[in-house]
């Protein structure tokens, strides 16, 4: 067992939570204290719905290009919900992945449209949900311990990091061809693609940096970020990379230079980050804190605090830009 999956099946009752930026709505477990969904009128960056979601420690969410569902990772069920981002409600029964899932993706609009791509920490494997009809496909086998995914912008490949093996996986989303694994350094978390799709970025939790792929070459350049690199996003400009470090920092590089700014001080742990649609905000949410942090890009400095569910992990937004599912 890696010493990031010990850590996480030590908690007992995670919070997914589900929050706008005008207003918050989060994603619980059945166990969890709020176990029903309840909605407030509480003020812009405020929590404003509880979604329980069917099984234990939900971990991974993202949203499809239309904005309508949001689907979430159980880890320790080996499941992902799906959550009707109007109502706020799970729709239809858990999906069966497989073993112990981490990260999700979604195809976003053309040709390669609805399919949500979910790693099998525990499985070594990336299954393959058709959004429309919520059917699963075959398990791809990939590197040992898969963890983050982000799909190109054209929607023609999926960047999986294997944690275990210090690679990345790429698979061809029309055929589910996986092409021979890319180096990158030790503990391979996070993994962001440009909007151009020229870059991907890797969070190298284990040796304190961040690999940039040429996606054209698969050459791969280092950046030295700091202690304990996460989870990265990047704005949709592409000029800058969010990166999270579990230090209680969140340090940005410059996409043309590759400098790195001075650490902004978030949260304890903090893991997942989130950019706005518009860019003017990142979301980072705080593990051992219970919060996310929400960093005003104009300035560089945090703007709100936002308290939420026990150790939020995982972190997305709707693409009009008015919540973020945690």
């Amino acid at each position: 067992m890696s010493p990031k999956e010990s850590r996480i099946l030590a908690v007992t009752a995670v919070l997914a939570m589900a929050f706008g930026l005008s207003a918050c709505v989060p994603v619980a477990a059945p166990n969890d204290p709020a176990p029903t969904t309840t909605t407030t009128t509480t003020p812009i960056n405020g929590v404003v719905t509880t979604i329980p979601v069917v099984g234990g420690d939900p971990f991974g969410v993202a949203i499809t290009p239309d904005g309508t569902k949001a689907y979430v990772t159980n880890f320790l069920t080996s499941t992902v919900s799906v959550i009707d981002t109007a109502t706020n409600a799970v729709v239809g029964s858990p999906i069966t992945v497989g073993n112990r899932p981490r990260g999700v993706a979604i195809t976003p609009n053309g040709a390669f449209a609805g399919k949500a791509y979910v790693t099998n920490s525990n499985s070594d494997t990336v299954s393959v949900i058709t959004t429309a009809t919520n059917a699963v496909s075959a398990p791809i086998a990939v590197g040992d311990f898969p963890n983050g995914v982000a799909i190109t912008p054209d929607g023609t490949k999926a960047y999986v990091t294997n944690y275990i093996s210090g690679t990345v996986s790429v698979i061809n989303t029309a055929t589910n061809a996986v092409s021979a694994p890319i180096t990158v350094d030790t503990h391979p978390g996070g993994v962001a693609i440009t909007p151009d799709g020229l870059k991907a970025y890797v969070a190298n939790e284990g040796s304190n940096n961040v690999s940039v792929i040429d996606t054209a070459t698969n050459a791969v350049t280092t950046i030295s970020v700091g202690s304990g690199s996460e989870v990265v996003a990047i704005t949709p400009d592409g000029t800058k990379a969010y990166v999270t470090l579990s230090v209680g920092q969140v340090k940005v590089i410059n996409t043309a230079t590759n400098a790195v700014s001075a650490p902004i001080t978030v949260g304890t742990q903090p893991l997942g980050v989130a950019i706005t649609p518009d860019g003017t905000k990142v979301c980072v949410t705080n593990f051992q804190d219970d919060t996310v942090s929400v960093i005003t890009t104009a300035t560089g400095a945090v703007s709100a605090t936002i308290t939420v569910g026990g150790n939020p992990h995982g972190v997305a937004i709707t693409p009009d830009g008015t919540k973020a599912y945690v």
